[in-house]
């Protein structure tokens, strides 16, 4: 399933609005604020689909009926980039488990192939639980597929969700068949192309190096 959230309004498409404006990219605390803000809304819609159980809750004058999340989920972000996002995330499920796989481009020309190294996984067991990955940017979708398969080493979860802010068509296409049915897929903004180094068109630039600053 695919779920591409500017189809309709939403408070969403303001902060997608300033994270791809060339005049605001230059405040980076305003760009990383505008991820995390993206990273706790995308996780509402999520928790919407999770399994919840109901629970009497005693409050200072009686009993309230209640629906409660059943299984805290793992969130999984590729550095450095996803952190911001991931930051958003926690701001939903904060009592989530959490885990950071480095993931980056090798160095290359223009319009050679794109390839992807992970050098580094930290996470709990997945096995049977909910699997929420997010990367800002979901190009070729290259680097979430190496993500979700390094995540493999440590179980196999129950159900995935991959979630970005910004994705190309080509880039959702080849993660929606190379991960598991059922996979669901949530973007903030879908666009139409790629250019000969592989970056979102019209996109945003290099969400890492906004965030955080240009790298050698």
């Amino acid at each position: 399933m695919i779920t591409d959230l500017s189809s309709e309004y939403s408070i969403l498409s303001d902060y997608i609005a300033e994270l791809r404006n060339v005049e605001i990219q230059n405040d980076p605390l305003r760009f990383r604020k505008n991820l995390s803000r993206i990273g706790a809304l995308i996780g509402y819609e999520i928790s919407k689909e999770l399994n919840h159980f109901k629970k009497d809750i005693t409050t200072p004058m009686g009993v309230a009926p209640s629906l409660l999340l059943g299984k805290q989920p793992v969130i999984a972000s590729i550095l450095r980039a996803g952190l911001t996002m991931h930051n958003g995330m926690l701001d939903t499920f904060d009592r989530a488990e959490n885990a950071f796989i480095s993931a980056f481009r090798k160095p290359h020309g223009e319009g050679d192939k794109i390839e992807v190294e992970v050098e580094y996984v930290a996470s709990p067991s997945i096995d049977n639980k909910t699997l929420i990955l997010t990367d800002p940017m979901l190009a070729t979708g290259s680097s979430v597929i190496l993500a979700y398969e390094a995540l493999l080493t440590k179980g196999l979860p129950s159900e995935i969700h991959v979630v970005c802010a910004i994705a190309a068509k080509a880039g959702v296409e080849k993660v929606k068949n190379y991960l598991p049915d059922g996979t669901h897929i949530w973007c903030g903004a879908i666009d139409d192309e790629l250019d000969n180094n592989s970056y979102i068109i019209p996109g945003l630039g290099d969400a890492g190096d906004l965030a955080y600053g240009v790298k050698l």
